[in-house]
Protein backbone atom coordinates (compact mmCIF):
# COMPACT_ATOMS: atom_id res chain seq x y z
CA UNK A 1 0.00 0.00 0.00
CA UNK A 2 1.25 3.63 -0.86
CA UNK A 3 2.03 5.87 2.02
CA UNK A 4 -0.04 8.70 1.05
CA UNK A 5 2.77 11.37 2.21
CA UNK A 6 5.60 9.33 0.60
CA UNK A 7 6.90 10.47 -2.96
CA UNK A 8 4.55 8.04 -5.78
CA UNK A 9 7.34 8.55 -8.95
CA UNK A 10 5.51 5.35 -10.49
CA UNK A 11 1.92 7.30 -10.12
CA UNK A 12 3.28 10.31 -11.32
CA UNK A 13 5.17 8.11 -14.63
CA UNK A 14 1.37 6.79 -14.98
CA UNK A 15 -0.15 10.17 -15.58
CA UNK A 16 2.51 11.50 -17.84
CA UNK A 17 2.10 8.16 -19.85
CA UNK A 18 -1.43 9.16 -20.69
CA UNK A 19 -0.18 12.52 -21.33
CA UNK A 20 2.61 10.95 -24.26
CA UNK A 21 4.88 10.96 -21.44
CA UNK A 22 4.52 14.89 -20.10
CA UNK A 23 4.08 16.17 -16.68
CA UNK A 24 3.63 19.60 -15.00
CA UNK A 25 5.51 20.44 -12.12
CA UNK A 26 2.06 20.96 -10.38
CA UNK A 27 0.87 17.20 -10.94
CA UNK A 28 4.36 16.17 -10.01
CA UNK A 29 3.71 17.81 -6.39
CA UNK A 30 0.28 16.40 -6.25
CA UNK A 31 2.14 12.73 -6.35
CA UNK A 32 4.09 14.10 -3.45
CA UNK A 33 7.34 14.51 -5.48
CA UNK A 34 8.95 17.87 -3.96
CA UNK A 35 11.33 20.34 -6.43
CA UNK A 36 14.43 18.49 -5.00
CA UNK A 37 13.38 15.32 -5.89
CA UNK A 38 12.34 15.84 -9.49
CA UNK A 39 15.24 17.82 -9.48
CA UNK A 40 17.43 14.59 -8.63
CA UNK A 41 15.66 12.98 -11.26
CA UNK A 42 16.58 15.84 -13.58
CA UNK A 43 19.71 14.74 -13.48
CA UNK A 44 19.53 10.99 -12.80
CA UNK A 45 18.08 11.40 -16.56
CA UNK A 46 15.01 9.74 -15.32
CA UNK A 47 13.30 12.61 -16.50
CA UNK A 48 13.61 15.76 -19.01
CA UNK A 49 12.80 19.14 -19.17
CA UNK A 50 11.01 20.73 -21.24
CA UNK A 51 10.01 24.28 -20.52
CA UNK A 52 9.36 26.05 -17.25
CA UNK A 53 7.14 23.83 -15.23
CA UNK A 54 6.66 21.26 -17.87
CA UNK A 55 8.60 17.53 -18.07
CA UNK A 56 8.82 14.54 -19.66
CA UNK A 57 9.83 11.23 -19.03
CA UNK A 58 13.05 10.43 -20.99
CA UNK A 59 13.24 8.11 -24.08
CA UNK A 60 8.95 8.48 -24.27
CA UNK A 61 8.50 8.59 -27.76
CA UNK A 62 7.56 11.26 -29.92
CA UNK A 63 5.07 12.21 -31.63
CA UNK A 64 3.42 14.92 -34.74
CA UNK A 65 1.96 16.47 -32.14
CA UNK A 66 4.29 17.13 -29.11
CA UNK A 67 4.29 20.47 -30.00
CA UNK A 68 0.97 21.42 -29.79
CA UNK A 69 0.81 19.12 -26.32
CA UNK A 70 3.26 21.04 -24.71
CA UNK A 71 1.79 24.42 -25.70
CA UNK A 72 -1.45 23.30 -24.19
CA UNK A 73 -0.32 21.42 -21.09
CA UNK A 74 2.34 25.08 -20.42
CA UNK A 75 -1.09 27.07 -20.76
CA UNK A 76 -2.86 25.07 -18.46
CA UNK A 77 -4.77 21.90 -19.70
CA UNK A 78 -7.42 22.52 -17.15
CA UNK A 79 -8.01 25.82 -19.06
CA UNK A 80 -7.06 25.02 -22.27
CA UNK A 81 -9.11 23.76 -25.04
CA UNK A 82 -6.82 23.00 -28.52
CA UNK A 83 -8.83 25.14 -31.35
CA UNK A 84 -9.19 26.91 -34.42
CA UNK A 85 -5.82 25.76 -36.96
CA UNK A 86 -4.56 23.40 -34.36
CA UNK A 87 -7.96 21.96 -33.85
CA UNK A 88 -8.27 21.33 -37.27
CA UNK A 89 -4.73 19.56 -37.69
CA UNK A 90 -5.52 17.34 -34.81
CA UNK A 91 -8.57 16.17 -36.84
CA UNK A 92 -6.62 15.68 -39.54
CA UNK A 93 -8.47 18.01 -42.14
CA UNK A 94 -5.89 20.26 -43.04
CA UNK A 95 -2.48 19.90 -45.14
CA UNK A 96 -1.16 23.34 -43.68
CA UNK A 97 0.53 22.80 -40.08
CA UNK A 98 -0.16 26.29 -38.04
CA UNK A 99 2.55 28.29 -37.42
CA UNK A 100 1.38 29.10 -33.45
CA UNK A 101 -1.30 26.98 -31.49
CA UNK A 102 -4.26 28.01 -31.37
CA UNK A 103 -6.15 27.76 -27.53
CA UNK A 104 -9.37 28.82 -26.43
CA UNK A 105 -9.64 29.99 -22.93
CA UNK A 106 -12.34 31.55 -20.74
CA UNK A 107 -11.98 35.36 -20.51
CA UNK A 108 -11.27 35.49 -17.27
CA UNK A 109 -8.07 33.84 -18.12
CA UNK A 110 -7.03 36.29 -21.09
CA UNK A 111 -3.83 37.60 -19.19
CA UNK A 112 -2.17 34.16 -18.30
CA UNK A 113 1.23 33.86 -19.37
CA UNK A 114 1.53 33.07 -23.32
CA UNK A 115 4.26 30.74 -23.99
CA UNK A 116 5.97 32.08 -27.37
CA UNK A 117 4.16 30.53 -30.22
CA UNK A 118 0.62 30.61 -28.59
CA UNK A 119 -2.34 32.35 -29.81
CA UNK A 120 -5.16 32.52 -27.35
CA UNK A 121 -8.55 33.12 -28.44
CA UNK A 122 -10.95 33.35 -25.42
CA UNK A 123 -14.71 32.70 -24.85
CA UNK A 124 -17.47 33.85 -21.87
CA UNK A 125 -16.49 32.44 -18.49
CA UNK A 126 -19.91 30.56 -18.37
CA UNK A 127 -19.88 29.26 -21.78
CA UNK A 128 -19.32 25.45 -21.89
CA UNK A 129 -17.37 24.31 -24.60
CA UNK A 130 -18.35 21.09 -26.54
CA UNK A 131 -15.16 19.29 -27.48
CA UNK A 132 -13.57 15.97 -28.82
CA UNK A 133 -10.46 14.44 -27.76
CA UNK A 134 -7.22 13.94 -30.53
CA UNK A 135 -4.38 12.70 -29.36
CA UNK A 136 -5.41 13.44 -25.78
CA UNK A 137 -6.06 16.37 -25.85
CA UNK A 138 -9.34 18.19 -25.67
CA UNK A 139 -10.27 20.30 -28.96
CA UNK A 140 -13.32 22.45 -30.05
CA UNK A 141 -15.85 20.29 -32.10
CA UNK A 142 -15.70 19.91 -35.88
CA UNK A 143 -18.10 21.81 -36.32
CA UNK A 144 -17.06 24.36 -34.02
CA UNK A 145 -13.65 24.49 -35.24
CA UNK A 146 -14.45 24.63 -38.83
CA UNK A 147 -16.68 27.59 -38.30
CA UNK A 148 -13.74 29.54 -36.32
CA UNK A 149 -11.38 28.79 -39.02
CA UNK A 150 -13.54 29.19 -42.13
CA UNK A 151 -12.62 33.56 -42.28
CA UNK A 152 -8.64 32.24 -42.19
CA UNK A 153 -9.29 29.93 -44.94
CA UNK A 154 -9.57 30.59 -48.99
CA UNK A 155 -13.22 29.22 -49.26
CA UNK A 156 -11.97 26.53 -51.41
CA UNK A 157 -10.14 25.23 -48.35
CA UNK A 158 -12.51 25.95 -46.29
CA UNK A 159 -15.43 23.79 -48.43
CA UNK A 160 -12.88 21.00 -48.91
CA UNK A 161 -12.22 20.58 -45.41
CA UNK A 162 -16.18 20.35 -44.58
CA UNK A 163 -16.75 17.76 -47.39
CA UNK A 164 -13.52 15.62 -45.74
CA UNK A 165 -15.75 16.25 -42.31
CA UNK A 166 -18.72 15.15 -43.65
CA UNK A 167 -17.32 12.17 -45.69
CA UNK A 168 -15.45 10.80 -42.34
CA UNK A 169 -18.50 11.10 -40.20
CA UNK A 170 -16.87 13.69 -38.16
CA UNK A 171 -20.30 16.38 -38.37
CA UNK A 172 -23.03 16.58 -39.87
CA UNK A 173 -24.95 19.26 -41.84
CA UNK A 174 -27.14 19.98 -39.05
CA UNK A 175 -24.41 20.70 -36.40
CA UNK A 176 -22.83 22.94 -39.17
CA UNK A 177 -25.98 24.90 -39.40
CA UNK A 178 -26.53 24.99 -35.82
CA UNK A 179 -22.65 26.06 -34.94
CA UNK A 180 -22.68 29.36 -37.56
CA UNK A 181 -26.39 30.43 -36.22
CA UNK A 182 -25.26 29.73 -32.54
CA UNK A 183 -22.00 32.19 -33.69
CA UNK A 184 -24.03 34.26 -36.08
CA UNK A 185 -22.13 33.36 -39.07
CA UNK A 186 -24.95 31.73 -40.87
CA UNK A 187 -23.47 33.43 -44.28
CA UNK A 188 -20.78 31.73 -43.56
CA UNK A 189 -22.86 28.75 -44.66
CA UNK A 190 -22.67 29.87 -48.61
CA UNK A 191 -18.84 29.12 -48.44
CA UNK A 192 -18.80 26.02 -46.49
CA UNK A 193 -21.33 24.30 -48.15
CA UNK A 194 -21.52 26.00 -51.77
CA UNK A 195 -22.83 22.64 -53.29
CA UNK A 196 -25.98 22.29 -51.40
Amino acid sequence: MHDEHAPDIRGLEADAYAQSGYFTSEQAREHGVSRQLLNHHLKQGRFEGVRRGLYRVRGFPSTQYDDIREKWMAVGAEKAVVSHESALALLELSDSIPDDVHLLVPRKQRGLRRPPGVVIHTRPDDENVATVWRAGMPITTPARTLVDVAVNLQPEQAAMAVRQALAQGLLTRRQLEQETARQGKTRLLDTLLPDQ
